[in-house]
């Protein structure tokens, strides 16, 4: 399990078409590709399971607790984006509430685009 920060200091100003904004790349790829929005309600859980191909949680509202094979939870809010390799265990689950964008592709790999969490 990985946890990256998804910020506009990680991000690259963009001008094109008189555009004025901040862009944070997240995946490019070739093969096949699903993008999902996931809400949970309060006391809502993503239950525990195997992760069909490599997959990213990007939080976007709200916070949870998220956990691989190991029984100890991590806090999660929006701005916190979560990456599990293929085949690794998770969890996700929110006492409060979370709204997140997950995506799974085989091509995918976070940190060609985005920093680590420190």
């Amino acid at each position: 399990m990985e946890f990256y920060k998804i910020s506009k200091e990680s991000g690259k100003k963009i001008s094109h078409f008189n555009s004025n904004f901040i862009m944070t790349r997240v995946i490019q790829t070739d093969e096949k590709t699903n993008i999902g929005w996931m809400h949970l309600e309060e006391g809502g859980v993503i239950g525990y399971h195997q992760a069909v191909v490599p997959q990213l949680l990007l939080v976007i509202a709200g916070e949870g607790y998220v956990r691989n094979d190991k029984e100890k939870y991590f806090m999660v809010q929006s701005g916190d984006g979560v990456f599990w390799r293929k085949d690794e265990w998770h969890e996700t689950k929110s006492d409060k509430g979370l709204t997140a964008i997950v995506i799974e592709s085989v091509e995918l790999n976070p940190s060609l685009f985005m920093p680590l969490k420190k």
